[in-house]
């Protein structure tokens, strides 16, 4: 097996780690500490292509492949987890779905503007009853009696994004009665009526990235903007979601590496009982578990960003591939990050240091985009083929 990188991936990974230095690396913490959207510098990797990495030019995009992405992903994630998150969002859920289901109008109005930076996309799926359990949809969508367009009412919550979002992929319920069948997935205009937003939430991590609930109330959306064929929201909801694991794996792993490197250079320079910790045997099988893991997540991101990549041609799915490497790095991040801190000791519970920074983003890697608890179930589930 070769796991040589090509130009390509290289490249965009060169990119995204020197402008993470450059650009994201200095205010980082007092964008954390503050909790302020980070607009400059996103509109910035928009501008470098971060922000539509896997779609094509012509579309305003950098026309490269899923491991180029996800490498980008680990940098920028590496120096800064709430940048990473608005980058994933852009990329995974909002440009991702509509490159794959939408129309060749639909790429050009709604893609490009995002890929590009100009402006900013989110993916309203979450509801304040249907977190884990997304086929529970309150929020309605009814067309119109002439079929040109359909009202939409509801709550929206937890939207990544949402307090600056210009564009959303939305899910609403078009058929009740019809269960996760009866979901469909829409285009939406946020400087449109009927669109409201509620309260930023107030986070334990990744606090740069905004988040918050939206409203919709008799909000007209016109019928060429659904995405693909009405009733088939759910099932392109959860094929976004696919993909989008993969680049939270790649967030997860950034976070890691980072606080790795942190408690690896700690423990050079922290001296106790006359002699540098990382020569104490506890705090080298920390050291040895911190990297096992790590290159692990990163091994089984690679694999499944390859089967995403090759699923274009085969046909084949990747849900597993993709649930494997988001529950394995997730759940690394909190290791890695947990035992950082405790390298530290008390240094690593103070705000001087990052890896305290690292410790909380890396908790919500367990949590969006399905659990750890869903991810099991979908990895159970598909492996026996008993539900």
């Amino acid at each position: 097996m070769d796991f040589k990188l090509t130009d390509d991936q290289l490249m965009i990974q060169a990119t995204a780690r020197d402008f993470a230095q450059k650009e994201i690396a200095p205010i980082a913490a007092e964008f954390d500490e503050s909790g302020e959207f980070p607009l400059a510098t996103v509109r910035k990797m928009g501008e470098l292509g971060l922000m539509g990495i896997e779609v094509p030019h012509e579309y305003g995009g950098a026309g490269l492949d899923t491991i180029g992405y996800n490498l980008a992903l680990i940098e920028i994630s590496k120096v800064d987890a709430s940048h990473g998150t608005i980058l994933s969002v852009n990329n995974s859920l909002y440009n991702n779905g509509i490159m794959k289901y939408g129309t060749e109008q639909q790429k050009r109005d709604w893609v490009t503007p995002i890929a590009t930076g100009a402006q900013i996309g989110a993916y309203a799926l979450t509801e304040p009853h249907s977190g884990s359990d997304a086929s529970n949809m309150r929020v309605r969508a009814v067309k119109s009696a002439d079929g040109s367009h359909f009202v939409i009412n509801g709550t929206k919550s937890w939207i990544t994004s949402g307090p600056y979002a210009d564009r959303l992929v939305l899910f609403a319920m078009t058929s009740p009665d019809k269960g996760a069948n009866g979901i469909s997935a829409f285009l939406i205009e946020t400087a449109k009526p009927g669109f409201s937003r509620g309260k930023k939430e107030p986070k334990l991590g990744i606090r740069a990235s905004a988040t918050c609930q939206i409203e919709f109330t008799d909000y007209v959306c016109p019928a060429d903007c659904v995405l693909g064929k009405e009733g088939e929201g759910f099932k392109i909801a959860m094929g976004v979601l696919d993909a989008g694991r993969i680049g939270i794996a790649s967030q997860a792993i950034g976070i890691a590496q980072a606080a790795y490197e942190a408690a690896v250079a700690y423990s050079r320079e922290r001296k106790a009982f006359g002699a540098p910790i990382g020569s104490f045997q506890m705090i080298q099988a920390k050291i040895a578990d911190m990297k096992c893991r790590i290159d692990a997540s990163y091994l089984l991101m690679l694999k499944a960003a390859w089967k995403k990549t090759q699923s274009v041609t085969t046909g084949e799915r990747f849900t597993v591939e993709g649930s494997v490497a988001k529950l394995f790095a997730s759940e690394t991040a909190m290791f890695v990050t947990h035992q950082a801190v405790q390298i530290h000791g008390g240094m690593g519970y103070s705000k001087e240091m990052p890896v305290e920074r690292y410790f909380r983003d890396a908790k919500i890697t367990e949590i969006y985009e399905g659990t750890s608890e869903i991810q099991r179930l979908v990895i159970g589930r598909l492996e026996t083929g008993v539900r």
